[in-house]
């Protein structure tokens, strides 16, 4: 007699445990509980939301827009500047690009990567992150910080960032638009 297989996990469309604050907005689809391989996230990227350049040793992520759209990196550029990301070019003549719904991005270990809302409205779209549970526990921590209002606090997001296997190569920002 074989051992009874494990039920899969059904996530409905507005289910998941959501964490917001004005700089950013995630909800946890399936987390490390339920998959060996990856953790999966909703998140919303208001305007003047950017994440800031970054590279992960270790972690493979994947990024799928679903809405809105988003200036992203993800290559090697020839110099890592400290500043904007989005003047950057790698050796092959590759530069930023502005993700419209249904772009795949792909970013495997080692690989610079970035996104950013310049537009007004929110961009949403569909992440993993492999392995699990790291992104899970990043997401919780930063939301805390940015939830503190005002800006964010870069000393406090480095030394969370360095725990979490991501290296910062740009500073995070995000500037809310004018009311």
């Amino acid at each position: 007699m074989s051992a009874h297989a494990p039920d899969g996990l059904l996530v409905p469309t507005g289910h998941g445990r959501t964490l917001a604050v004005p700089a950013h907005e995630v909800t946890f689809k399936v987390t490390g509980e339920h998959s060996r391989t990856a953790s999966s996230f909703e998140v919303v990227v208001p305007p003047g939301f950017d994440v800031g350049a970054h590279v992960h040793a270790h972690s493979e992520e994947l990024f799928y827009l679903l809405e809105g759209e988003l200036d992203v990196l993800a290559f090697e550029p020839r110099v890592r500047t400290r500043d904007d990301w989005r003047n950057w070019e790698s050796t092959t003549g590759r530069r930023t690009v502005r993700a419209t719904p249904g772009t795949v991005i792909v970013v495997p270990p080692g690989c610079p990567h970035a996104f950013a809302n310049r537009s007004d409205r929110p961009a949403r779209m569909f992440f993993q992150a492999s392995p699990p549970p790291d992104h899970e526990r990043y997401f919780e921590e930063l939301l805390e910080i940015l939830d503190a209002g005002g800006s964010p606090d870069h000393a406090a997001i480095a030394a969370l960032r360095s725990r979490y296997d991501i290296e910062q190569l740009t500073p995070m920002r995000h500037e809310a638009p004018a009311s």
